[in-house]
C-alpha cells in the first residue's frame, strides 16, 4: 500500500492532494464532504426555480459514510479514528449534526473539535469532516491480503 491513496469509486478531490495519505501506523483522512462520485450532493436539492433544501443530518450520514469507505480503503473502519475536526457552514447545524454524529460515536469515541467556517468548497455543503485513525500497517496489510 503507497502512501497516499486515491480510493477508486469515490469522488475525485477537488485539487491535488490524495482522499487518505498514511504516515506510519496513522491515516489521514483529508477534508471528505457529503460530495459523490457524479459531483452531486447528499443532503442537497434545487428545485426549478434554483432554491435550495440543506439537510445537515443527511450530509453527516453521507460525510461519516465517506470517511469510513476511505478508511475501509486503508485497511480499518470508524472505530480507528482517534481525532476528528468538523467544520460546519453555521453552528445553527450544530445540533442536528451533533444528534447523528452521535448515531456513530460515543464518549468513547475519537476527540473531537467542531468550528466554524466562512464557507466550504460548494455553496450546498453544510459540513466537512477531517481526521486521523491509527491504523497499525501489519493489519492493513492483513485486511488486505483477505485475512
Amino acid at each position: 500500500m503507497g502512501d497516499a491513496i486515491l480510493v477508486e469509486g469515490k469522488a475525485a478531490p477537488r485539487g491535488r492532494f490524495p482522499h487518505v495519505r498514511r504516515a506510519g501506523d496513522l491515516v489521514f483522512v483529508s477534508g471528505t464532504s457529503s460530495r459523490r462520485p457524479d459531483g452531486t450532493f447528499a443532503g442537497a436539492r434545487a428545485d426549478a426555480m434554483g432554491v435550495t433544501d440543506l439537510d445537515i443530518r443527511a450530509q453527516t450520514h453521507a460525510v461519516i459514510g465517506n470517511v469510513r469507505d476511505l478508511l475501509e480503503a486503508a485497511g480499518g473502519g470508524l472505530s480507528d479514528i482517534v481525532n476528528v475536526t468538523a467544520y460546519l457552514v453555521s453552528m445553527n447545524d450544530f445540533g442536528g449534526y451533533n444528534e447523528v454524529y452521535g448515531e456513530y460515536f460515543d464518549e468513547t469515541g475519537p476527540a473531537r473539535t467542531t468550528v466554524a467556517v466562512h464557507q466550504l468548497p460548494h455553496p450546498h455543503l453544510l459540513i466537512e469532516i477531517a481526521c486521523v485513525a491509527h491504523i497499525p500497517r501489519d493489519r492493513a496489510a492483513g485486511k488486505e491480503a483477505g485475512a
